[in-house]
């Protein structure tokens, strides 16, 4: 799913790749010719782009700095000092461009007519994603009062945005600042999150739940194309607001491995816990349901289950930094209790999957910068905090002074030398990988 812009984005700086080629053309001869010289490989020349970075600086009252110069900025990569060449002040959604960016240097071998500037009126720029996968049904009512709280609290006139979806909702507004296609999509929002008894009882692969595997690399996937898209968006601050509740690669394993009481679903307590241990018993004292060569060759596989879901969410939380995002995580829960009694769930598996689900939003906020409003009933508190740090900041660019393609991985430091001032910015980005050379098949 790609993203129409219509034509208010600012035109973006991206890497040009040059290419030289030069072949001749022999007149083929009468007689057999000798073997050919291996042909010359082409050669790319990679140029830098224009790095950004979101800067929210404020004093030990907490309250937001407007008025900092280009000089009590410092940045530095990998520790090195780098050479500001803009920087925008944002205040209360409005834009001040006080140092715009030089244009790159052209391509070697390609001459391109200056570039005009254009200009965006645009507030700010919101993604909001609905991960209907990971909603549950009986929560839409509650996922819908949500958004129509966003709508009101959060989305102001002159701020861009656009809501995609996961699933079956089937939601994919393009970026606009109409707010009657967000309330178009509000009615549409419904949840499809599997129920814990749907996970027991489905199929398993060889790493556990392939449909739960299956629902998250969706989101993943849908997520990172939302990022592609921003990522040619340059002095404005992006934040994706994902709505979902979390993810968990191995849930509930002893149920759908067979290793609970059936006849005691819930098993509370120790007492209950060992007499099914006695239940499962063979006469020579080994446990039938831990002796299984399934069952174990079973969880051995699925050992690697919250590594793999790490692994994941790495890479998500890369190409937001490389795309200067920041991703904000709600879960519509809020405070969340017990199960629901009817799927009949042992507590302290129902608290594990809680527990994982939850840090897996605090994971996708966290590395990007942003917050994770999980375990809470208070979204207009969290509303507001979020207003206000997409309301306030400054976008510092530099051009990197190590171009080096081979060191993907960049660490980023900003400091303020102005006294009492604190700023919070991302601290790292990753470079894409190089284009892959295309392979030539011989027939």
């Amino acid at each position: 799913m790609t993203l129409k812009m219509n034509g208010f984005w600012p035109t973006g700086l991206v890497v040009a790749l040059a290419a030289g080629l030069s072949a001749q053309t022999q007149t083929p001869q009468p007689a057999p010719a000798p073997a050919a010289a291996p042909q010359a490989r082409p050669t790319f020349k990679v140029q830098v782009d224009l790095v950004t970075n979101d800067v929210i600086v404020r004093d030990d009252k907490g309250n937001f700095i407007p008025d900092l110069k280009k000089d009590e900025f410092e940045i530095f990569e990998d520790g090195v000092k780098q050479d500001i060449t803009s920087m925008t002040v944002v205040t209360g959604g409005r834009v001040t461009n006080v140092l715009a960016a030089p244009p790159p240097p052209p391509p070697e071998g390609i001459i391109l007519p200056p570039t005009r500037p254009r200009n965006d009126v645009s507030g700010r720029i919101f993604l909001f994603f609905v991960d209907d996968l990971h909603l549950q049904f009986h929560n839409t009512g509650r996922v819908r009062d949500l958004f129509k709280r966003i709508s009101k609290e959060l989305v102001h006139d002159g701020d861009m945005f656009g809501i995609v979806s996961s699933g079956p909702s089937s939601i994919a507004v393009d970026m606009t600042y109409d707010k009657t296609r967000l309330e178009e999509a509000i009615k549409k929002i419904a949840g499809n999150e599997l129920k814990p008894t749907d996970i027991i009882n489905g199929p398993s692969g060889a790493e556990g739940p392939s449909e739960v595997r299956y629902r998250a690399h969706v989101a993943f996937s849908t997520v990172n194309d939302l990022l592609n898209n921003l990522e040619s968006v340059h002095n404005r601050r992006k934040a994706l607001i994902y709505v979902s509740d979390g993810y968990d690669f191995n849930p509930f394993q002893d149920a759908r491995l067979g290793l609970m009481d059936p006849n005691s679903p819930f098993a509370q307590n120790e007492f209950s816990r060992s007499q099914n241990q006695m239940a499962s018993q063979n006469s020579d004292g080994t446990n039938s349901q831990q002796s299984d060569p399934f069952v174990n060759q079973q969880k051995q596989s699925e050992t690697f289950a919250d590594a793999d879901l790490a692994r994941e969410l790495g890479e998500l939380t890369r190409q937001a930094n490389r795309a200067n995002v920041t991703m904000y995580t709600i879960d519509p829960r809020g405070l969340v209790g017990m199960g629901d009694i009817d799927e009949q769930v042992d507590p302290q598996q129902w608290n594990e999957y809680v527990r994982k689900s939850q840090d897996s939003l605090r994971v996708i906020a966290e590395e990007t910068g942003g917050l994770a409003v999980v375990n809470q009933n208070d979204f207009s508190k969290a509303l507001k905090r979020i207003d206000a740090e997409t309301s306030d900041y400054y976008v510092l660019g530099y051009y990197s002074k190590n171009p080096d393609p081979t060191r993907r991985r960049r660490q980023v430091e900003v400091k303020v030398t102005r006294k009492s001032a604190s700023a919070w910015f991302r601290k790292e980005y990753v470079l894409k990988p190089p284009p892959k050379p295309t392979s030539t098949s011989k027939k």
